[in-house]
């Protein structure tokens, strides 16, 4: 087996990615599919920590478009309570196969999740578990790609990986345009430049301020998740 290139990295993955194609809620088929190739990629002996959208059960967006009735900083709130809702089940589906996790939030709320403390964090993934991050990063108007891009700061991470359901950055929408092409690499001035959808603004200025690379792959292809912690090519990445 391949040496993996990075010793600790952030996996950043969205809240659809645990329903179903096109559909909301929580589908444990998906969650454990995404579990069972995390834990094969931590098996080679790579530190894992996971940052989880919130998308497929709540998007804070939805409350403030046209409605006034829920301020738009508690429609935030909420959907960071939706990403704990999604970290309690990544939890139950990894160690159902037998990986040992600590599910950390950036809200407290110690019946179901130790409070994110930098120190704690760092030792939990030395000592070999999977550490969940949810509540992105306790504060409202931040995006959880931001947040995993803190995060991975924050815990010294090599590399910044996002899983999409497509196979990376594309100059369209590759769902909608036949005819896009995939970026194998870009440096984080021409993301900006061209307003690629990569992660969000903030998220991609972190990762440039720290020189922090970013990954984007396709995490429904078995297998590639421990591709990329063996550094193979694929999907798109960012750098200088």
């Amino acid at each position: 087996m391949s040496e993996p290139k990075y010793k600790r990295l952030i996996l950043k993955l969205s809240g659809e990615s645990f329903a179903p194609p096109g559909e909301r809620g929580i589908s444990m088929p998906e969650v454990v599919h995404i579990a069972r190739q995390t834990i094969k990629a931590k098996e080679q002996g790579v530190e894992i920590a996971i940052v989880i959208g919130g998308g497929n059960i709540l998007r804070g967006a939805q409350f403030t478009a046209g409605n006034s009735t829920i301020h738009e900083a508690t429609a935030h709130y909420m959907g960071m309570l939706a990403t704990v809702i999604n970290g309690l089940a990544l939890q139950d589906a990894l160690e159902s196969l037998g990986c040992e996790t600590r599910l950390m939030s950036a809200i407290k709320m110690d019946g179901v999740a130790e409070p994110f403390i930098r120190r704690r964090a760092k030792r939990h993934l030395e000592k070999g578990r999977i550490v969940i991050l949810a509540a992105g990063t306790g504060a409202p108007f931040v995006t959880t790609d931001t947040a995993a891009a803190q995060k991975a700061l924050e815990l010294d991470a090599d590399i910044l990986m996002k899983a999409t359901r497509v196979d990376g950055v594309y100059t369209a929408d590759p769902e909608k345009d036949p005819d896009a092409e995939l970026y194998h690499e870009l440096t984080y001035a021409k993301v900006q430049e061209q307003g690629l959808r990569v992660m969000d603004p903030t998220a991609i200025a972190h990762c440039m301020e720290h020189n922090l690379p970013i990954l984007v792959f396709n995490y429904r292809t078995d297998g590639n998740i421990e591709r990329a912690v063996r550094g193979e090519t694929l999907g798109t990445r960012v750098g200088c």
